[in-house]
């Protein structure tokens, strides 16, 4: 017997852990919002929130032990995910499990599992401890190349070389702007892609994998900007897609839905991240899909009935970045964005920006894929972030 609602604890109070909490809320759930700052989205919707440092194992455990949620979901990689593995050998529920936040929070380990262990097609890439160590794998690769951080998120401290002279720089961003400690980092070929694409893949406790129809994407900078469904690529990319999807997800194990991201470049169908939780490309869905990334992630997590096909109406998005830092943030033009009916505008409800921050999304729908993008570009053109000097005004 499936009985509800279920205590959440969410790990991660960002614009997805916001759309998780309403989704869950709508369930009748008890959800707890975590993050490392007071008033984050999600917790402005929660029933809940707590405010501490999730890196830290000792406190994230404490708080695990006195909650004692049903479900533990982590939205972010910023995790001791040494302490999720010991809350789960101790009986704690950690979506979907602690090996695979473990694994995907981390480059070299899913690089790893789906290179060598499973004999994924990937780029080309090679880990370099310190800097004396480029020079020994630099031949291998040409320009341009990406260095990346062996852990980072949204994109941060990755960076395009054109030329053996950024390499240095590179190597510095790339630590300064990791998450943890570890002081290697990833070279990775560049890819001359056609389409990058996300196949959001969810796996169900007691039924057969099923899958989104695949998003595509841009990103600036490894942070995304903009995404649209569906995405038109061949068939036989899309199931040899979905193979690949099915496969690694299948060795991650657990159930939830997970953002799988690949490369289409010609024929060949690279893998090139993955999440084990909503993903930001997949905002589309919340226009798109009658039930969004973040409502089929619950109902996977929470052994609900999901329909066996989920199709999606030709939609976009495109995201609403602060121009400039901003200590208390108001907005003019959502009026204007919203004066096409095929426009919706989502604020995040982050209390600050910094420049080039996400702090909202625009959605629309098209006749067609072009239209849509349009739609979405537009309004998300319509908005601007300013300093609010008077909070209470509207």
């Amino acid at each position: 017997m499936n009985i509800l609602p279920k205590k959440l604890m969410v790990l991660g109070s960002g614009e997805l852990g916001k759309e998780l909490a309403i989704a869950a809320k709508r369930l009748g759930c008890f959800v707890i919002a975590c993050d490392k700052y007071s008033n984050a989205p999600a917790m402005q919707v929660a029933d809940e929130s707590l405010v501490f440092d999730m890196q830290n194992e000792s406190v994230l455990i404490s708080h695990i032990y006195k909650q004692k949620p049903d479900l533990i979901i982590p939205e972010i990689e910023a995790l001791a995910v040494t302490a999720l593995q010991r809350i789960e050998q101790e009986g704690f529920k950690v979506i979907p499990n602690a090996r695979a936040v473990t694994i995907t929070m981390n480059r070299d380990k899913i690089r790893d599992l789906a290179a060598n262990k499973l004999g994924i097609k990937t780029a080309k890439f090679a880990y370099v401890a310190n800097k004396k160590e480029i020079n020994n794998v630099i031949n291998d690769f040409n320009f341009p190349l990406i260095v990346k951080p062996i852990m980072s998120s949204s994109g941060k401290g990755q960076t395009l070389v054109k030329n053996i002279l950024d390499l240095e720089k590179a190597w510095d961003k790339a630590i300064k702007e990791a998450r943890g400690k570890s002081q290697k980092i990833i070279i990775e070929e560049f890819i001359n892609f056609d389409l990058e694409i996300t196949l959001l893949t969810i796996k169900q406790r007691n039924n057969s994998t099923i899958f989104c129809d695949p998003i595509g994407h841009e990103q600036s900078n490894g942070d995304y900007q903009s995404s649209w469904q569906p995405a038109e690529i061949p068939i036989d990319q899309l199931n040899k897609a979905k193979a690949i999807a099915k496969k690694i997800t299948d060795n991650l194990g657990g159930e939830g839905l997970f953002g799988v991201e690949f490369f289409i470049a010609g024929d060949e169908v690279i893998f090139s991240e993955l999440s084990p939780r909503p993903h930001d490309t997949g905002l589309v869905t919340i226009i798109s899909q009658e039930l969004n990334e973040f409502e089929l992630h619950l109902y996977a997590i929470l052994g609900l009935p999901l329909p066996k096909k989920i199709n999606s109406k030709i939609s976009s998005s495109k995201v609403i970045l602060s121009k400039k830092d901003i200590k208390s943030v108001a907005y003019i033009g959502i009026d204007k964005a919203l004066v096409n009916s095929q426009t919706r505008v989502l604020i995040f409800g982050k209390p600050n920006a910094k420049k080039g921050r996400r702090m909202g999304v625009a959605l629309a729908k098209g006749k067609d894929i072009q239209e849509a993008r349009f739609n979405a570009n537009q309004a998300s053109n319509s908005i601007e972030i300013f300093e609010n000097n008077n909070i209470n005004s509207v």
